[in-house]
């Protein structure tokens, strides 16, 4: 059974539809990573799902339920918490005092102020200092501590490797099984596709709000992705498709070297 299950949602900003009649499953455990272009609707689908954006049509279902009207303080006391884009720290408070805000409308489990302190070496001695004098992987470290300590069922992460260096991003992703091993589920939004396709079970690629591939990394060649991603059609044999070579190989170059 899916623990997500989202079905013919659509999502307006004003006039615009950021995200269009979109079906997407989460399973129980599961690792599943949305990728796709600038204004594809990734972020948009998130705060969605957390309840900070309300859909045009469509349903949201936690476990079977239908969640879809609820507040976003009850999402979060049901187990679905964000990590939104651009960490959103509390300035004039303490690593600390941003953990225990994770706590509020939490539920009980596993994940600990202290807990969390411990996954992250350099947090115990560095409590007592404000967010502020923390670098940017510090922050997102902080970030995602304060939604663990929620103790998710559904962990929502939205660009965690936005704007960090590759040596950031990978001690950040080096915390992910144990957060699964947790039984904790992780629904990711990235940009940096190598990077989504090593930890996810599955992938989902957005295009104009729109879903337009999905299925296991192993399954999916490159040129796939490229063309999903960029919104490619394929050519036909000595076609040349928007200026790229016919093989796209330049395109194809940049979704398979996307880390950064």
């Amino acid at each position: 059974m899916s623990l997500l299950e989202i079905t013919g949602l659509t999502v307006h900003h004003g006039q615009l539809a950021a995200v269009v009649d979109l079906d997407l499953a989460v399973d129980d455990g599961e690792t599943l990573a949305v990728i796709g272009a600038n204004g594809a609707g990734k972020s948009t689908l998130l705060r969605t799902i957390a309840g900070v954006n309300r859909p045009s049509a469509g349903t949201i279902a936690l476990g079977g339920v239908d969640i879809t009207g609820w507040p976003a303080h009850r999402r979060v006391a049901e187990g679905v918490v964000l990590v939104p884009e651009g960490r959103r720290l509390f300035s004039s408070l303490t690593v600390e005092e941003n953990l225990l805000t994770g706590a509020y409308r939490g539920r009980p489990g596993p994940w600990s102020v202290p807990r969390v302190m411990g996954l992250f070496g350099w947090m115990t001695e560095r409590r007592r200092q404000r967010s502020t004098q923390l670098s940017g992987g510090e922050q997102q470290a902080v970030a995602l501590g304060r939604a663990l300590v929620a103790n998710p069922r559904l962990l929502l992460l939205d660009e965690v490797s936005l704007g960090l260096a590759p040596v950031v991003v990978r001690k950040l992703y080096e915390v992910l099984p144990e957060i699964i091993a947790e039984g904790t589920t992780v629904l990711l939004v990235e940009q940096d596709v190598t990077q989504a396709m090593r930890v996810a079970d599955r992938v989902q690629c957005l295009l104009e709000g729109r879903g337009v591939l999905a299925g296991r990394p192993a399954d999916l060649a490159p040129e796939q992705v490229e063309r999903a991603y960029f919104g490619l059609r394929e050519p036909a044999d000595g076609e040349s498709v928007d200026g790229e070579s016919v093989d796209g190989e330049s395109v194809a170059s940049e979704v398979r070297g996307s880390e950064r």
